[in-house]
């Protein structure tokens, strides 16, 4: 999969189509309290919309959707993982990332060889509460350092004014919620991302 510096998470398939000829490269549709119905609508609307605007969806929980409907990316928690085939995602050449929050998880997520792992919350964050403080910017240095080749996703509370410190700790993507949902105009917002994160070079990855 194509790992761009800025990732951009959203809530429906809605939000999704004014964003994406903003620049947009990487893309995680993120699906809560949805009908099955719904959700599969909007997971094939937004394959379609991402084929046709060469953007990298990843869909976010609902692998065996995402294996059925020929998407190529997921992204899962540790409570996705207990019931996750990961060797039906490998034969149908679907790349995977991995939220982690403390040693365990970490540990446990690099043991499946994924195309990145996630650590969050790097800043408070309104998204959703959490059992988890901020982790700072020193454990996302020690995660770079412990992911060694395997790409480093930061998500949380993060800004436009962080990202520096956030790519100088070692992440090599931001993926953002809040501060584009929230935002008076995401439209404006997100063209800010896109024009901060470009100095940043893409990466390809895949899991082996």
């Amino acid at each position: 999969m194509k790992l761009d510096p800025f990732y951009l998470i959203v809530g429906g398939v809605d939000r999704l189509a004014p964003l994406l000829p903003l620049g947009v490269r990487l893309v995680q549709l993120r699906l809560k309290d949805t009908t099955p119905h719904d959700t599969r609508v909007q997971i094939i609307q937004a394959r379609d919309l991402c084929a046709r605007h060469n953007v990298q969806l990843v869909v976010n929980d609902y692998w065996e959707l995402a294996l059925e409907l020929g998407c190529n990316a997921v992204h899962l928690g540790q409570e996705d993982m207990d019931r996750t085939d990961f060797n039906a995602l490998r034969r149908a050449d679907i790349s995977f990332g991995l939220s982690t929050h403390d040693d365990a998880e970490l540990e446990r997520a690099l043991s499946h060889d994924p195309a990145y792992v996630a650590l969050g919350p790097v800043y408070p964050t309104l998204l959703k509460k959490m059992p988890w403080g901020p982790q700072g910017l020193e454990r996302v240095a020690d995660w770079k350092r412990r992911c060694r080749d395997t790409p480093l996703v930061g998500i949380g509370g993060l800004t436009p004014q962080r990202l520096p410190g956030l790519f100088a700790a070692g992440a090599d993507c931001a993926a953002v919620v809040t501060d584009i949902q929230l935002a008076d105009d995401p439209g404006v917002r997100t063209a800010q991302w896109v024009a901060a994160t470009r100095g940043y070079a893409p990466l390809t990855t895949a899991n082996a």
